[in-house]
């Protein structure tokens, strides 16, 4: 499994959901890129995050 790194050395996987929390609002939407400043990859890489973690309910949307 590929793993992404953030700029604050943060690895980007569905079990860490401190770092994934960043990047949801409080009604369980994922923020835009633009407004987190992250790359296409790294934006890519916590939807797909979002989305498994949801599906094995470690966080709840």
């Amino acid at each position: 499994m590929l793993y992404v790194i953030l700029f604050f050395k943060e690895i980007i996987e569905y079990k860490n959901i401190y770092v994934l929390r960043r990047f949801i609002t409080f009604q369980g939407k994922i923020i835009p890129k633009r407004l987190t400043k992250l790359t296409y990859k790294q934006h890519r890489f916590t939807r797909k995050s979002f989305k498994n973690s949801a599906h094995f309910r470690v966080l709840t949307i």
